[in-house]
């Protein structure tokens, strides 16, 4: 069993309280969701926001959205970030999509809420919820959640890894056309419309759909031989049109595939719109079990 080092950010009072309820906070770079759930996984009532362009405003929204939900019975707040989180601190660094740095998020939600407040990266999450689906769950699970760019959560025994928790596979190097690029550079949704002008949701060509999935596997492939996970899980909002590249992505990861590297199974997250908030709660969870 994989040691579970929680950073815990605590209120001025509620400390040493029993989990009642969650608030679960999902920060995307475009629309924010402020949800209040039950600890066994079922959303009370949530509400979803524009994400501001300065982090001030975003905090008055975070406050005003609270106001409309039913907290009185909460304990504890699961923050997920979309960006390199300072656990020891409880703030973010910087954000993959917002232009926010170094800002002290878990404090400054505790002053909102006056509960507990834990914070993760937004695959982390993902990831952990998404492994948590499979049944018995693996020893690890690489959750690649493939969206505007690349994100990566790795999870060990059912829990987000304290060794990979900063991991940024979407950031791995490339040489392609003669330059170094990124591997969400050339394979994230935002690559995608750059490519292609259309999102993957309208795109239904199977030749550039087996053209992306060939990017796909360069990335998969690499992370597979360092990580040697027991699955895959591909999520994000790319990631939730698995049905339409999952046969050209499996032909591709067999032939590049070294022969000493084992291939995992690989799934298409099924709860892809849902996951970090159902992250979310379940990291609530281990965090009051522990």
């Amino acid at each position: 069993m994989i040691n579970l080092t929680p950073s815990i950010y605590h209120p001025t009072s509620k400390t040493g309280t029993i989990l009642a309820m969650i608030i679960a906070i999902d920060v995307g770079g475009t629309k924010t969701l402020v949800a209040v759930c039950k600890k066994d996984g079922i959303v009370v009532q949530q509400t979803r926001f524009e994400t501001p362009k300065t982090y001030k405003e975003f905090i008055t929204s975070v406050t005003n959205s609270l106001k409309t939900l039913p907290t009185k019975d909460c304990t504890i707040t699961a923050i997920a970030a979309p960006g390199k989180v300072d656990h020891k601190n409880g703030s973010v660094i910087a954000f993959g999509n917002l232009p926010w740095k170094n800002v002290p998020l878990a404090k400054d939600i505790v002053a909102i809420t006056n509960t507990k407040v834990l914070i993760d990266n937004d695959a982390n999450l993902a990831g952990l919820s998404e492994a948590h689906q499979l049944k018995p769950v693996p020893h690890r699970v690489l959750y690649l959640t493939i969206s505007t760019g690349i994100g990566t959560g790795i999870i060990t025994d059912g829990y987000i890894d304290p060794d990979f928790i900063d991991s940024e596979g979407g950031s791995m190097l490339f040489e392609h056309e003669g330059k170094l690029t990124s591997w969400e550079k050339l394979a994230s949704g935002k690559a995608i419309v750059a490519k292609y002008g259309k999102r993957a949701s309208d795109i239904n060509d199977p030749k550039i759909w087996k053209e992306i999935a060939k990017m796909f596997a360069i990335g998969i492939v690499n992370l597979t031989s360092v990580l040697e996970p027991d699955a895959i899980i591909i999520g994000g909002g790319v990631g939730s049109h698995f049905a339409k590249y999952d046969t050209f992505l499996k032909d591709y990861i067999t032939k590049l595939t070294p022969p000493l590297v084992s291939t995992p199974p690989i799934f298409a997250a099924k709860d892809a719109e849902e996951a970090v908030i159902y992250g979310c709660i379940t990291l609530a969870n281990q965090h009051e079990q522990h």
